[in-house]
């Protein structure tokens, strides 16, 4: 698979097979994902890969939170703008639609679009997980030193043929990943990854992208 392919192909699956990712290939995508770019080479990031038992538990752990109805943890960072302005809060609203339209849930079937959100925290029956954390005292450019990391983390998973879905809704559950991870304390969690085989039956239609000439300026010379 080339680099093109790769780019085009990803997207956030949200249903996975049962089939085991076998760890020399977690190994594999993940010492070359080392190589991604951070400013003065300070490689901010973090990351814990689960399966097996440690993801079971976590699992477990997370679905018990969800029947119990109890809320979700203190937000450690701004998921998105209070006031998400144009173009921006169009994009967001067309994902929502095409997301739970694809899933024949309607616009105003609040207890529908919840239950297909909490299958989040199940990973989507995803066999592997990574959670990538941050160090608190990092800025906004180790924020994207860490965005590039996950993004080579994803392309490089589909090098070997696995899909994923990057998940900044496991931060909303930090506490009960810091039960099953103990992490050190100046660590923040960021997101989750779901890593694994894509369930082809499981209905997910993916989603657009903005016209080029909405996101790029091109200032040619002569």
């Amino acid at each position: 698979m080339d680099v093109y392919e790769a780019v085009t192909s990803r997207r956030a699956v949200r249903g996975f097979t049962d089939r085991q990712v076998p760890r020399e290939v977690l190994n594999r995508v993940l010492s070359a994902a080392a190589w991604s770019p951070s400013g003065s080479n300070i490689q901010p990031w973090h990351a814990y890969v689960l399966t097996g038992g440690p993801l079971a538990e976590l699992k477990k752990r997370a679905g018990e939170r969800l029947a119990a109805g109890d809320p979700w943890d203190e937000p450690e960072y701004e998921q998105y703008p209070l006031a998400l302005k144009s173009p921006y809060r169009e994009r967001r609203s067309a994902f929502g639609e095409q997301r739970y339209g694809a899933l024949g849930i309607a616009r105003e079937d609040l207890e529908a679009r919840q239950r297909a959100a909490s299958a989040n925290w199940d990973c989507f029956g995803a066999p592997a997980a990574l959670f990538c954390y941050i160090d608190r005292g990092m800025g906004p450019a180790q924020w994207a030193d860490v965005g590039m990391y996950l993004q080579t983390v994803m392309l490089l998973l589909r090098a070997e043929g696995l899909t994923s879905c990057p998940q900044m809704a496991w931060a909303k559950f930090h506490r009960t990943v810091a039960e099953v991870l103990s992490p050190p304390d100046e660590l923040m969690l960021f997101c989750g990854m779901s890593i694994g085989f894509e369930d082809v039956t499981v209905s997910d239609a993916r989603t657009g992208r903005a016209p080029l000439d909405e996101t790029v300026t091109f200032v040619d010379g002569l």
